[in-house]
């Protein structure tokens, strides 16, 4: 971290960028990263939250619940994690659901302890998307694992089992066998990771990435944090508790309204079609259809879910048929209603990665929005209008060389006041190293282009609920 950041012209436009869009972040630049982290996971001031959005914090608290017991952590520990997510409400959602080791994970997670340590917390709770592909690009993705520079083939599988499959892949049969690409590669480190990583078969790639995290979590990170990570499986069962619920403002408006759901979409192409567009597309409508492995966008018309690329009708847009479909996994919600249930209607701040500070206020602008064509939810619209910081960057805040991975070597002895210190007092501008997530992006360099042009601005209506 004390090499000269390449690309320090770029960066600094990237970063006047995000000072344009949120004015409050320029203040950190000049100061340690351990501020900003800390500001990020102050609870949000807000007025009495309203029904509806306690109605949804409850049901989020619920699923956490379920998904501590399930994972082994004991009653006191959940018990903290729901106590200091309510009292705080704030969620990092940014990594994909990757290895703890893998570095874009491990040094966000940092990031986090060090906004939480400010605020003398002692749990840790993660939501990472497991939607994504097992491989996203060249040997890149959860299935793929860099050990000293060597990528590594997490489940030793064929490229055709990888690309188009998911982490959601399955029912079926996965273990790690950490399959080097080339040969002569084996050797003691490979060795060394299999004695921290479970053994067994697992039916689906995300659940032997979340066993494996369970046990690489107090090698990596010390016992200070109860860690509990959830994702996508966890979000639709806190989907499918909604719509059994009659009362839930998920199934009443989303699937019952006559006009909302007809109205999301319509914003969308809206927005799509508007200066604003290339950040919220309509990849699916509100689900994807997992089938055979893979995962398929849907189309909502009259009243049914479709399957766009054969036109087969999959399910009723309504409760009975969505509920059984959530709870055989061939139904996963996509990235809005994920939005809407764990941070937009239960009123948590979301921390995430280059493109989702653009892309959330814009999906908040467009559900407000919908909201008023519908003349529904006033006090909804009203808190969403005067929410404070709903969302922020916080993922790849901290970049660095350092490979997790050697951190094994020592049998996983961290203590993590160290980390929290050691990365706490970086100043901003030098933690995040050269933000080349978002200078070689194009639609980051499209949005730079669009401000310098005053195509869009901060004082468009879109941008009104950032």
């Amino acid at each position: 971290m004390d090499e000269p950041v390449p690309g320090t012209d770029e960066k600094q436009a990237v970063l006047e960028s995000l000072a344009i869009l949120y004015p409050w972040i320029r203040a950190f630049y000049s100061r340690p990263i351990r501020d900003y982290a800390i500001r990020l996971f102050e609870a949000p001031a807000s007025e009495a939250l309203p029904e509806i959005r306690r109605h949804a914090l409850t049901k989020l608290l619920g699923v956490i619940r379920t998904a501590g017991k399930r994972n082994g952590l004991s009653v006191e520990a959940v018990t903290r994690i729901c106590q200091e997510l309510e009292a705080r409400r704030v969620l990092q959602t940014g990594p994909h659901l990757l290895m703890l080791l893998d570095p874009e994970a491990y040094y966000t997670h940092i990031f986090s302890l060090v906004g939480l340590a400010g605020h003398g917390c002692s749990t840790y709770l993660s939501y990472a998307v497991s939607t994504v592909s097992l491989v996203e690009k060249a040997r890149k993705g959860p299935g793929w694992l860099t050990v000293e520079g060597n990528p590594i083939n997490v489940f030793g599988l064929s490229r055709s089992r990888m690309i188009g499959y998911s982490l959601l892949t399955g029912p079926g049969s996965y273990q790690f066998e950490l399959t080097p690409p080339e040969q002569g590669v084996e050797g003691e480190a490979l060795a060394l990771l299999r004695k921290f990583l479970p053994r067994g078969q697992f039916v689906r790639p995300a659940h032997a990435i979340k066993a494996a995290n369970l046990m690489l979590w107090p090698k990596l990170f010390g016992n200070r944090f109860a860690f509990l990570q959830i994702d996508d499986e966890d979000i639709a069962d806190l989907v499918a508790d909604h719509l059994l619920d009659e009362d839930s403002w998920l199934r009443t408006r989303l699937l019952e309204h006559p006009k909302l759901a007809l109205n999301i979409l319509a914003e969308i192409d809206k927005l799509a079609d508007g200066p604003w567009g290339g950040w919220l597309a309509r990849s699916t409508d509100f689900f994807w259809l997992y089938e055979r492995g893979r995962r398929l966008p849907l189309r909502l018309a009259a009243g049914e879910l479709i399957d766009q690329a054969s036109g087969t009708r999959v399910a009723r847009f309504a409760a009975p048929d969505i509920v059984d479909r959530l709870r055989d996994r061939t139904l996963i919600p996509n990235l809005l209603v994920m939005f809407l249930v764990v941070s937009i209607l239960p009123s948590v701040r979301a921390l995430g990665g280059s493109h989702q500070p653009v892309y959330f206020p814009l999906m908040r602008y467009i559900l407000f929005n919908a909201l008023k064509g519908a003349n529904i939810d006033a006090d909804l619209r009203h808190a969403l209008a005067n929410d404070d910081v709903p969302g922020a960057w916080g993922h790849r805040v901290i970049e660095s060389g350092d490979e997790p991975f050697e951190l094994l070597r020592n049998d996983g002895i961290v203590e993590t006041s160290d980390l929290i210190d050691r990365f706490g007092a970086v100043p901003f501008a030098e933690a995040c190293g050269s933000m080349s997530g978002f200078i070689s992006d194009t639609s980051w360099q499209d949005l730079q282009t669009g401000l310098r042009k005053q195509a869009i601005a901060a004082t468009d209506p879109e941008w009104g609920f950032s």
